[in-house]
């Protein structure tokens, strides 16, 4: 299966469920109302094992491809998908395919690795937006002086106004958002900055960082493709194997955004984004699945694929109202405690220990009065 049919598949099928989720008036809340926000980031595929044969005498771990992936979060979909069979191929070079798909009206958001001259001046040839952080090689001449606009979630916003010098002059006016942490990154830095070429009528400093701070919601994409729906299978060793997965993986994905659309269409958005497990809901048709296909024979199953766009969200909707939403209730874990961090160094005449003993051995201590 070649990549660009693999990504193909996602892209129409996220189409289709484009319209039935706006048609169930399942959406979440818009970002930046009047604009399309779209979320960019890579994914590299887990080591494979060394199943064919030119991997056989090789020790390294064989690495099958890698994608890059939008997520529209108004309608949590993996919208488009940009496949890539070499694993050591630098991210960047897949951002020509990604602007080919940039529409008017389009807000991108990206981390600093996608922080390229070529990608910012071609969103803004495309009369589309960016809010992407900033990467330390990118070129610009300051143009005036940080202004405090005030306290936003996690730190303190400044803002200025820079000039990057690129051939066309798409990127005369930029703003440079600078937000000093209360607490610092996992790299250690205590203060990110953040290019936008959004106009301050649109998007003040303090929601600029707001808006990037929520670029995590993709993360929570890939975990739940890693966990809930095995986008990483390590027998398949071919990469053009492995990415088809990958992407069968994300249509997988949207249909599950699409069943949470029609529960949010009848319970409400704040209920079941706060109380309604991916993981149990997936779980649920996982083990039922099975059971249908062998007690409901195949041609009872076309009167979907006959239905209307009208009347498959009204059966979806039908569907949803008997959904016992306690069933499939999420189970947050307790925030993590940032403080205390133990560095570990593994002794080398003892690398290893048993769990049991040291568990015996504290409950012991605990008895002995």
């Amino acid at each position: 299966m070649e990549p660009n049919v693999s990504a193909e598949l996602v892209k129409e099928t996220a189409s289709e469920m484009e319209a039935i989720i706006r048609h169930l008036k399942g959406t979440l809340p818009d970002w930046l109302p009047g604009y399309r926000v779209k979320i960019l980031d890579g994914n590299a595929l887990a080591a494979s094992e060394h199943r064919l044969k030119p991997l056989r005498s090789c020790n390294s771990a064989p690495l099958p491809g890698q994608s890059l992936v939008v997520l529209d979060p108004a309608l949590m979909l993996a919208v488009d998908v940009f496949p890539c069979e070499d694993g050591h191929a630098q991210e960047r070079s897949l951002l020509p395919n990604v602007l080919a798909t940039v529409e008017e009206g389009d807000v991108w958001i990206a981390d600093r690795n996608f922080c390229t001259m070529n990608f910012l001046s071609g969103i803004v040839a495309q009369k589309g937006y960016f809010i992407i952080r900033e990467h330390q090689c990118l070129p610009w001449h300051q143009a005036n002086e940080f202004r405090y606009v005030g306290s936003g979630e996690g730190g303190k916003v400044f803002e200025q106004t820079i000039i990057i010098s690129d051939d066309d002059g798409f990127l005369s006016n930029i703003r440079r958002v600078k937000v000093v942490l209360e607490q610092a990154t996992r790299d250690g830095e205590q203060e990110i900055f953040i290019l936008t070429n959004l106009p301050i009528r649109v998007a003040t400093a303090a929601l600029i960082a707001q808006i990037y701070r929520k670029r995590w919601t993709l993360e929570t994409l890939f975990q739940v493709l890693t966990v809930i729906f095995n986008c990483q299978i390590k027998t398949l060793a071919y990469p053009k194997a492995a990415l088809f997965a990958f992407c069968v993986a994300l249509v997988s994905y949207n249909i599950l955004a699409v069943v949470l659309a029609a529960l949010r269409s009848v319970y409400g958005s704040e209920k079941v984004e706060q109380e309604v497990s991916c993981y149990y809901l997936a779980d649920e048709i996982r083990g039922t699945y099975r059971g249908m296909m062998i007690a409901i024979p195949p041609c009872e199953w076309k009167v979907f694929e006959q239905m209307s766009l009208m009347e498959l969200t009204q059966v979806l909707l039908d569907l949803a109202g008997r959904v016992n939403l306690r069933a499939f209730l999420r189970h947050p874990r307790a925030e993590k405690k940032t403080n205390f961090r133990l560095k570990r160094q593994r002794p080398a005449q003892r690398p290893h220990v048993s769990t049991a003993k040291i568990l015996a051995q504290t409950k012991a201590k605990k008895l002995t009065p």
